[in-house]
């Protein structure tokens, strides 16, 4: 194992070295060239935050990207220590946060945003708003989902008003994205369209709530959609190839709609047919979680611990694994081949 330099701890006569086992980058490139896994230092919780001990840590591909240099400043202060998401225990606390926080199982978000430490370690320690309460009707598996996934459906939801009433497309609804958000939904009262690939994600996406589901891989599905809503345009759309689905959206979008979208991959620099949208007064919506309002990721964990507790959700895990796969578990979430969340157990 490589171990770098830590702050000792002085005990009597016994100096005491606190660390941890990881996993982390030194430089970009491919999953099985760059991951790390060996001992880091073990956090210490500053004021308003809490160290987690780690049980699982999710794989994003926002993760995938990020360690294959999308931002290529990343590593300018040092090694990063992978992933946003997981879930654990609360150890300890620091000044300023409530002391009966210490052993309350919760859900990470947000670790390694704008930080270089995250959740593929046995600690992290982060602010406390960004450790909520995971309820104990569900595992640490299901917990290390909460974060990217589940937060991104909410907003692409609720962001723009009740939608109870109302006919919702959702395009990849057997994704990570499209699976919570078929769902936030369903329980919001709205009538939901779905788009899958093939019978088994049509089956997943009918299993979330959607009472329809057209196949996005045939010609003029657009066309589709009206046909199966009666020829009824749809108020609302949740995108997760913007640039690419747009054409067949339009054909089945309402006047005065509003596109939610949270990802264009296959067309990274999408050109809008602007004069047509603009007669069809729609409203784009980028959905971006970390950008979120405060208040709309407070108003997310709320309800998403509601649920829970109420077992109200349904998960998609596609793959667990230990850290020491690390390498293999980007690789996957970067084939795509796996649908769910792609989940490491820590210990």
């Amino acid at each position: 194992m490589s171990v770098i330099p830590a702050l000792p701890y002085p005990l009597g006569n016994i100096t005491w070295v606190m660390i941890m086992k990881a996993a982390w980058i030194e430089e970009f490139g491919a999953a099985g060239q760059v991951f790390k896994i060996g001992e880091q230092t073990k956090p210490s919780p500053q004021a308003g935050e809490v160290l987690v001990r780690l049980k699982t840590s999710c794989v994003n591909p926002s993760d995938v990207k990020k360690r294959a240099g999308a931002f290529n400043n990343l590593l300018d202060d040092g090694l990063v220590i992978p992933h946003s998401d997981g879930a654990g225990i609360i150890e300890a606390v620091g000044i300023g946060v409530d002391s009966a926080r210490i052993g309350q199982r919760v859900f990470v978000y947000q670790a390694q945003y704008h930080r270089h430490l995250g959740t593929a370690a046995q600690y992290v320690c982060v602010n406390e708003k960004r450790a909520p309460v995971l309820p104990e009707q569900a595992s640490f598996q299901v917990g290390a989902c909460l974060g990217i996934p589940v937060m991104t459906a909410h907003r692409c939801v609720f962001a723009d008003g009740d939608v109870s009433g109302q006919t919702i497309l959702i395009t990849g609804g057997a994704g990570r994205v499209g699976y919570y958000a078929i769902q936030w939904a369903k329980f919001a009262g709205a009538t939901v369209i779905a788009t899958a690939s093939n019978a088994r994600d049509e089956q997943a996406c009918r299993q979330a709530g959607a009472q329809h589901v057209v196949n996005h891989r045939e010609n003029n599905w657009g066309a589709r959609v009206l046909l199966i809503n009666g020829g009824e345009r749809v108020q609302r759309v949740i995108d997760v190839e913007f640039g690419a689905n747009l054409p067949q959206v339009l054909q089945c979008i309402d006047t005065g709609g509003t596109i939610a979208t949270y990802s264009s991959n296959q067309v990274s620099e999408p050109s809008l047919p602007f004069r047509d949208m603009m007669f069809m007064d729609l409203t784009i919506r980028m959905i971006l979680v970390y950008a979120m309002p405060e208040v709309a990721k407070q108003q997310a964990i709320k309800d998403t611990q509601t649920l829970l507790a109420q077992g109200g959700l349904q998960h998609r895990v596609g793959a667990i694994m230990s850290i020491e796969n690390i390498a293999h578990a980007h690789q996957l979430v970067e084939a795509g081949d796996v649908r769910g969340c792609v989940v490491l157990d820590i210990e």
